[in-house]
């Protein structure tokens, strides 16, 4: 018997050796075949769930959101919704009998209704400035969104257009400024803010609950939606940050305010650091939000706090946990809230009583994107996702702690196309701390074989790589490489001491964390350590800088958005508080790659935006300039019109296209497959 059971075993493996080898290399082309599946909603009965996909066309540079439709358990998936436009941000009325949706199939994003009994979809407002993230209200009675408009136009449509226009249009081309912020990320502050607005479905009435030249909700990278209705309606809670010195002050607060526009608190004001993202508790009696206790330390750990209501008090209640918080919601008895939280490459789901502050991880080894509690908190719905799985939805049963995977959008993808699994290991780091380091073997490894290596270095630099998907991991194994990508000191999940460690330590600690990780990689047998390079984004961009006036033990570089001279980026640079925390060491020049220039050798790939107001694109093109003059091979590419991240679809195929060439070019793996000249001209693809 025991005979039998092995032969068994032998030939499953062999037939799941064989599926794995059928599958092709994953490639670029292949990223933009993926299909993203989020924003899961859980109608009001707990028996259904709306959710989007959303599908790209790299040829025509163009992505579609529609929303879906499923049982709670996974059965009977459905497409609702099937336009050009995108339809997205699905909610259930409080009847259940329709799901509202944001769609900009009018030219302008607008709220519609579609019926989950049939018929076709009806739009619900007309707001001509376009409405982003609405919320409806408790009673359902209405709706907040959030719209840009000029201060001293309100919501007047005519005064807010022919302002925009003579702007954009006009006979003078020009940008106009008091005080900073001058531009941020990619656009100049030209006198539009973000205002949060109220719309009554019976009265069709529009209100703006926040005017004034303030951002409210506060700007946030991506957009946010931070503002929620209380239980009775009758009251909004927002973030806003209203201070003399935006560009160097991290102090958002929270704000309250009724649905008419009157009686505004704000109810932390004590706090002189950031406090965002509130929550009103079902039973009106507690606000939570997110908080941070340092000044101008946007670094600083989130924690998650609750005002409460009646007595006008604020207090934190995961000190406890010393890791980042991350999104929240809470548990319909008011008793406890449900949180995600950075930790050690992932993001779980826990859970905290209010009261007692104790904490029990409910989902681990999972990295949540978005995650809804049922309304009788019997389930969770989640969207996550592994570096060889793409994003999709899983139903967590909390009695029975039960996870099953209810949506499989992907399924035909990666059945036949090879998506590499991450495996992680510990490599002793500076001052004995272990460092995280995920690695992603090529496609067909064969452990008998040599193989090159790629170096992949964060950015934030408080951030952490994650067992997630993402191009990156896949594009370059998928082209021979052994890509490994690691979580030094700087990077959050790891306690906020290991997190702390880098600031006004850019090249010590991390640096050292950086090359024991590159021994212990050169030491596998199936690494080739005479072909290793090195790339990084953001703070891993300078890092790349740093590691050409550090070492030459790398055959090439790629610097994305990199800082090349601190002191000039420290001057340029539109947020200031983090440069005035990060940077405060009176010798911090010391750090900057720009004071190395003599110790250059190693070539490098060099790409920026010029749009990028984060790390302005001119460190780039003078790092570029050095080492040209020092006849060191280089290239310089310049997104015309992006910013710190460049388009997804517009520009990163040229991304990814040019990365593949110039470590081919040193490192021999497989050639990149188009020309990037020829793709810059519109003669590929």
């Amino acid at each position: 018997m025991k005979f039998r059971i092995n032969k068994v075993l032998l030939i499953i493996l062999a037939f799941s050796f064989s599926i794995q080898a059928q599958k092709k290399a994953f490639e670029i082309e292949d990223l933009y075949k993926v299909k993203y599946v989020g924003s899961p909603a859980i109608s009001n009965n707990e028996e259904l769930v709306a959710f989007t996909v959303t599908t790209s066309n790299l040829k025509e540079a163009s992505s579609n959101t529609e929303i879906y439709l499923m049982n709670a358990d996974g059965t009977n998936q459905k497409q609702l919704t099937n336009n050009e436009a995108t339809d997205f941000n699905p909610i259930w009325k409080n009847d259940d009998s329709g799901i509202l949706f944001t769609s900009t199939r009018t030219g302008s994003a607008q709220l519609f209704c579609l019926p989950i009994g049939g018929g076709e979809s009806k739009q619900i407002t007309d707001f001509e400035l376009g409405i982003s993230s609405p919320k409806l209200s408790v009673d359902g009675k209405s709706i907040i969104f959030q719209a840009s408009v000029f201060p001293e136009c309100g919501i007047d449509v005519e005064c807010n257009k022919k302002i925009d226009d003579a702007m954009n249009d006009g006979p003078v081309q020009a940008h106009l400024a008091d005080s900073l912020f001058v531009r941020h990320w990619t656009e100049y502050n030209d006198g539009k803010y973000t205002h949060t607005l109220n719309y009554n479905f019976e009265t069709e009435e529009y209100k703006d609950l926040t005017p004034g030249f303030f951002n409210s909700p506060a700007f946030s990278a991506g957009g946010s939606d931070h503002y929620n209705y209380s239980p009775d309606s009758k009251t909004v809670a927002f973030d806003s940050k209203r201070v003399k010195n935006i560009a160097a002050s991290t102090n958002t607060d929270v704000f309250t305010v009724s649905s008419n526009g009157e009686n505004l608190e704000n109810i932390t004001f004590e706090n002189n650091a950031s406090d965002f993202n509130p929550v009103y508790s079902p039973d009106g009696n507690y606000i939570a939000y997110l908080t941070q206790v340092i000044p101008t330390y946007e670094s600083d750990r989130i924690r998650l706090a609750i005002y409460d209501v009646k007595n006008k008090t604020n207090k934190i209640i995961t000190n406890a946990f010393d890791n980042w918080v991350s999104s929240f919601e809470w548990s319909s008895d008011s008793k406890s809230i449900y949180f995600t939280g950075f930790e050690k490459g992932y993001m779980p789901l826990f859970k905290i009583n209010i009261e007692t502050k104790e904490i029990e991880k409910i989902i681990a080894k999972r990295v949540i994107s978005s995650f809804t509690l049922s309304p009788q908190n019997d389930f969770v719905i989640y969207s996550h996702s592994f570096v060889h799985k793409p994003v999709e939805l899983a139903y967590y049963k909390l009695a029975s702690v039960r996870n099953i995977d209810l949506t499989r959008i992907n399924k035909a993808f990666t059945d036949s196309v090879d998506v590499r699994p991450a495996e992680q290991v510990w490599v002793k780091g500076a001052n004995g701390k272990p460092v995280h380091v995920f690695i992603v073997k090529p496609h067909d490894f064969d452990s008998n074989k040599k193989y090159p290596l790629l170096i992949n270095v964060h950015g934030g630099p408080q951030y952490q790589w994650m067992d997630s998907f993402r191009g990156d991991w896949q594009v370059y194994p998928g082209a021979g490489y052994v890509l490994a990508f690691p979580n030094p000191h700087g990077s959050i999940g790891y306690g906020q001491k290991y997190t702390a460690a880098i600031s006004d330590d850019w090249d010590g600690k991390v640096y050292e964390d950086v090359m024991k990780v590159t021994d212990y990689l050169a030491d596998l047998d199936y690494v080739d350590e005479t072909k290793m390079g090195a790339m990084g984004w953001s703070y891993g961009g300078y890092f790349m800088n740093l590691l050409q006036a550090k070492t030459d033990r790398f055959k090439c570089l790629a610097s994305m958005m990199g800082i090349y001279d601190l002191k000039e980026f420290k001057d340029e640079t539109e947020e200031l508080w983090f440069a005035n925390w990060d940077l405060k060491r009176d010798d911090y020049e010391t750090m900057s790659p720009s004071k190395y220039e003599d110790n250059f050798k190693t070539p490098t790939l060099i790409i920026t935006g010029e749009k990028d107001y984060r790390i302005p694109y001119t460190q780039s093109l003078r790092y570029f300039t050095v080492l040209q003059n020092k006849g060191i091979d280089s290239r310089l590419i310049v997104f015309k019109n992006d910013g710190h991240w460049p388009s997804g679809l517009r520009s990163m195929p040229l991304y990814y296209n040019s990365h593949l060439e110039w470590f081919n070019k040193y490192l021999g793996g497989e050639k990149a497959p188009w020309n990037s000249k020829e793709l810059i001209r519109n003669l590929a693809y």
